[in-house]
């Protein structure tokens, strides 16, 4: 994670003489913490038995490490990367992690023709959104099979493998140096970083998982394409270069691959982090501390264990940001690199897009005004890279971002009305960080101390990055992406990728400000993270990490605890099906089913309101038609759930119940079984 020829470190800054009411500053945030955990009730919120769990994890680690350090002469570091990959080998499964490495190969090979002077997790970032970008074009045909993407994966290994062997032995020569520059640091930044992995050992269970982002993997892993009908799923055209990326080696795998690939990410993110801390002239150690604040964020776990955007965004971001620090002179590959990564930002979502465009102006100010053929080749790089799901949903639906904004548009497929959540409204103040902070359940669907704690206890290094003149534009920059995605929703998963990119400075500033004693600061809100890690997200706080390891990476008993829905689904899929409903509109957790789940919630509003309509007929008959018409073979039921009108008209079509997983059951319709 050292720096390449084409990316230089800086040179010395040049920095001003510290002064007594700076290194005060520096540590105000630790006496706020206390008196937040002191008096806000948040120690109420606190889970020991989870925390007790990371340390044992962490514990098992170092003891892993130790012995091989013994037995190979291998620094820490090394032997605690290996303990905690081999441990997400065991619980993500062989083949999806081996369908992630052939794919983050190809990707590093694809991405080292737009540069190929640059850091390799760089390439492999810009090779990811360039595959993202290109097959996102291509859903709609029927190409997406296994086999294909395999021969293009191997055509791009096998033909650079020349190359991708020198820098393999570069890359591993560039980790020994900056393990040796710091080696407890590094150890410690690893250490977080594997505690972090935990999130990805599990299955997907998120709620906007199964409802929404599973469907693009599934439908391509089954059918080998993606129709365009956003009548199905009211999000099925919203930017989906996320789902596309994860969808590759899903197909290559034949099953989901998500931990795999969300480590991936984090790694190419903590690379990045590295070199960002580097680039602002700060030492080994504060570039290891950068990686370990983003390793200890609470959320950096939490969205290891989903599909969520913000783990390849923050990835995206980071480097973007570290190519605005290099920018010399104005190399052409340069520029389409930055814009291949900007493309993969605005094919993620639209509020990725605007942290790259929240970026210009520092950009701007680093480089000058491009000329006007610049501008135009990198607006065609970023519209080629991200805008595929924008152009088919505004040739469909009349919408390019359906359903946001749709009093605007008025597409048919959605409500006329601009898409809003009221949860997340709660204000935008000046006590805004201590609230995202002692007080995250109302910015969050998590709890007090979810969001981490940097946001106050490094508050005053912050301040200073702001002060001092050798990072104030930074620092600016960072406050302003912050400002900027809080200012219309106050919701924090999205500030997240925002908060990564200020770690590395806040870092330096830390060390440059008291070099004796910034570790003790670092370390501490590290560790405060950790011991908070389990509430940033549900399943992190009810155990389902120890539930993996006791089921040995067995998915289906959590699966069974909180999403029997999957266990079902998988029945359903090994018998002749046509399409699937769920039945109760609170639980639409069909989205592995691809166009053949539906259900009659918000998302399929044709569903909703035939349902509607149906539910007004007592004896059923609307019912029964109305499944018949929509060519329903299979429905999940929650029995507790169901209205008389359902009850009528399943007794009409005389289902069958063939499985029950917890309180949901499998019903069957026989009489749809002429249909097919």
């Amino acid at each position: 994670m050292t720096v390449d020829a084409s990316l230089p470190m800086n040179g010395p800054a040049r920095e001003t003489a510290v002064r007594p009411w700076e290194r005060g500053l520096l540590w105000l945030g630790a006496p706020l913490c206390v008196t937040g955990l002191a008096t806000t009730g948040i120690a109420a919120q606190w889970r020991p038995g989870r925390f007790a769990e990371l340390l044992i994890l962490a514990l098992a680690s170092l003891g892993i490490a130790a012995a091989l350090r013994r037995a190979l002469r291998w620094p820490l570091a090394n032997g605690l990367a290996i303990a905690w990959l081999l441990a997400l080998v065991g619980f993500a499964g062989p083949v999806p992690f081996l369908a992630v490495a052939t794919f983050a190969l190809a990707a590093l090979a694809l991405g080292a023709l737009v540069h190929p002077g640059v850091p390799v997790a760089l390439q492999t970032a810009g090779g990811l959104a360039l595959c993202g970008g290109l097959l996102g074009w291509l859903l709609p045909l029927p190409v997406h099979h296994r086999a294909a993407y395999l021969i293009v994966c191997v055509a791009l290994i096998a033909g650079r493998r020349r190359w991708l062997r020198d820098a393999a032995s570069d890359a591993a020569a560039r980790w020994r140096d900056a393990v040796a520059s710091a080696p407890r640091p590094a150890a410690f930044a690893i250490l977080a970083l594997g505690l972090a992995s935990t999130g990805a050992w599990l299955p997907t269970l998120q709620a906007d998982d199964i409802t929404y982002h599973l469907r693009l993997p599934w439908q391509l892993l089954q059918a080998h394409r993606y129709p365009l009908d956003p009548g199905l799923h009211i999000w099925s055209m919203a930017p989906w270069l996320g789902d596309v990326l994860q969808a590759v080696p899903q197909v290559m795998a034949g099953a989901e691959a998500r931990g795999a690939l969300n480590l991936l990410w984090i790694a190419i993110t903590a690379a990045g982090v590295w070199q960002l801390a580097g680039a602002l002239h700060g030492t080994a150690r504060a570039a290891w501390y950068s990686v370990a604040l983003y390793a200890c964020l609470p959320l950096t776990a939490a969205l290891a264990g989903s599909m969520q955007t913000e783990t390849p965004t923050a990835a995206l971001l980071v480097w973007l940001a570290r190519m605005i620090v290099a920018a010399r002179g104005r190399d052409p590959r340069f520029l389409a690199l930055a814009a291949v990564l900007a493309g993969g930002l605005l094919g993620l979502k639209l509020a990725a897009a605007l942290l790259a465009l929240l970026l210009l102006p520092w950009a701007l100010w680093r480089r000058g005004l491009p000329s006007l053929r610049a501008v135009v080749a990198v607006v065609a790089i970023v519209m080629a890279i991200g805008g595929s799901s924008y152009a088919y949903a505004g040739f469909v639906a009349h919408n390019p971002v359906l359903p946001l904004f749709n009093a605007w548009f008025h597409s048919p497929y959605a409500a006329p009305v601009n898409f809003n959540d009221p949860r997340w409204h709660a204000g935008f103040d000046a006590l805004l960080p201590w609230n995202l902070t002692f007080h995250t359940e109302r910015y969050l669907e998590a709890f007090a101390g979810g969001g981490g704690f940097v946001l106050v206890a490094l508050a005053g290094a912050w301040l200073l990055a702001l002060w001092r003149r050798e990072t104030t534009a930074m620092a600016a920059t960072t406050l302003l992406l912050v400002a900027g995605l809080l200012l219309p929703m106050q919701y924090l998963r999205y500030v997240f990728p925002a908060l990564v990119l200020a770690l590395p400075l806040l870092a330096v500033i830390a060390f440059r400000i008291d070099p004796k004693r910034a570790a003790w600061l670092l370390a501490g809100v590290c560790v405060l993270n950790l011991a908070f890690q389990a509430n940033s997200f549900w399943l992190l706080r009810v155990g389902a990490v120890k539930m993996a390891v006791l089921s040995a990476g067995d998915d289906a008993p959590l699966f069974r605890e909180y999403v029997p829905e999957r266990n079902l689904i998988a029945a359903i899929r090994a018998t002749p099906h046509h399409d699937v409903l769920a039945l109760d509109p609170e639980r639409p957790y069909i989205a592995e089913l691809g166009v053949r789940g539906r259900s009659v919630s918000y998302l399929d509003r044709a569903l909703q309101r035939g349902a509607v309509d149906a539910d007004a007929v007592a004896d059923g008959a609307a019912w029964a038609a109305l499944l018949r018409r929509e060519d329903i073979s299979d429905l999940l039921v929650r029995p507790a759930r169901l209205t008389p009108a359902q009850r009528a008209g399943l007794e009409r079509l005389g289902a069958v119940q063939r499985g029950s997983e917890g309180d949901v059951q499998w019903w069957h319709l026989p009489a749809a079984e002429g249909l097919r």
